[in-house]
């Protein structure tokens, strides 16, 4: 079994993703930013190495994936190979952030990678305020964080949104993190884990 949780920067994902490995016996599978080459020179200098950074996530999430399908273990995975190519890659040519020529080949290059993965058994979507991203940004005072600005986050935003309503590969299953705290509190988890195994099982 296949479960991908998406959500923006600061949303929540790689807490939940632990804290549900946890519980299901999931083996977890977390973004790669502590060994990621490019991700502190991207928010100094995002034009500059926007390109780099993506073909590195994309690089890193195909490899993921295609290892899923090799151990065939119950797997749960921090972020999606779709957000790269639907949200953050989008989102830095819009912003002028990365070149037509480079966004053309690094969407040729997910097209043909998207021929060769499944969609996840179920996509969790933490939906979360600008207000609550900027707290946990804030919270966690990653360095190479502090330079997101507001826009840049709704702008994310706005696409996850957008991306989630026409979302149609799989089962989905959309929590707002404003309106619960799974860290602190044992009961907003078990709510979340119900509705997990509601979606999963047809459980409660």
């Amino acid at each position: 079994m296949h479960i991908a949780i998406a959500g923006n920067i600061g949303a929540g994902k790689t807490t939940l993703t632990t804290l549900l490995a946890k519980h299901y016996h999931w083996e977890a599978h977390y973004e790669d930013v502590v060994d990621n080459p490019y991700l502190d020179d991207f928010y100094h200098q995002m034009e500059r190495w926007s390109f780099n950074l993506q073909i590195y996530f994309l690089n890193s999430r195909f490899r993921q994936i295609l290892d899923f399908r090799e151990k065939g273990n119950d797997i749960i995975q921090d972020r999606t190979i779709y957000e790269d190519a639907h949200i953050f890659a989008p989102n830095l040519h819009e912003m002028g952030l990365m070149s037509g020529r480079d966004f053309d080949n690094y969407s040729s290059l997910f097209q043909l990678m998207e021929k060769l993965v499944s969609a996840p058994d179920l996509l969790i979507y933490l939906r979360s305020s600008i207000s609550n991203l900027v707290k946990q940004i804030h919270k966690r005072g990653r360095d190479y964080e502090s330079s997101i600005s507001i826009d840049y986050l709704n702008r994310l935003n706005e696409r996850y949104e957008q991306w989630i309503k026409g979302y149609d590969k799989g089962k989905l299953l959309i929590i707002d993190v404003d309106n619960v705290d799974f860290v602190d509190n044992p009961e907003d988890l078990g709510v979340i884990i119900n509705k997990i195994d509601a979606v999963l099982y047809g459980l409660f």
